[in-house]
């Protein structure tokens, strides 16, 4: 894959995001106008922050770093790239008009446990964790992959804490 390639590949996912903030904009409005409470709106700059970056970061180290397609690498992480954009949509479509990239909980509503919330608490953030990883990775960008990883660690610790603390006191 060669630096035009992978370059739409970033404006894909860039674009991917775009989709995800209407969808997320018109689930918050469908939310707050059923009661529901917003949890720890401080954390959030910091995640759209980093979730930026990692796209910039892409593009600019292999750019500006020359880095290479290694086909032994950049293929297996692409298929990680496309598994956890399926993941993340099968949370989306799970959580219907509840999901949204805000802390936002409606109160009365059970929490969901079909689709991947049958096995894991949090299964879209394991699709964030993966294509944080994989997506530099796709063109040997490390250093992005490394910085995103540490950060989305820093941020998802605030963000994991927020959510089950939202979600304990809405059960209550």
């Amino acid at each position: 894959m060669s630096v035009l390639p992978y370059t739409l590949l970033i404006l894909a996912v860039a674009a991917e995001r775009l989709v995800e903030l209407v969808v997320s904009r018109r689930h918050a409005a469908w939310a707050r106008a059923r009661g529901g409470r917003e949890f720890g709106r401080g954390h959030y700059p910091a995640m759209v922050a980093i979730h930026t970056g990692l796209l910039a970061g892409c593009l600019a180290e292999v750019w500006l770093a020359d880095r290479p397609f290694l086909p032994a690498l950049g293929w297996p992480m692409l298929a990680l790239v496309v598994a956890s954009q399926a993941l993340r949509w099968w949370c989306v479509a799970t959580l219907g008009q509840r999901w949204n990239t805000l802390v936002i909980v409606v109160p009365g509503l059970p929490l969901v446990a079909r689709g991947p919330y049958r096995w894991l608490r949090h299964p879209n953030y394991v699709a964030v964790v993966v294509e944080g990883i994989a997506l530099p990775l796709v063109h040997t960008a490390w250093v992005t992959a490394l910085a995103f990883t540490l950060a989305n660690a820093a941020v998802l610790a605030v963000r994991i804490r927020v959510e089950n603390a939202a979600l304990a006191q809405a059960a209550a």
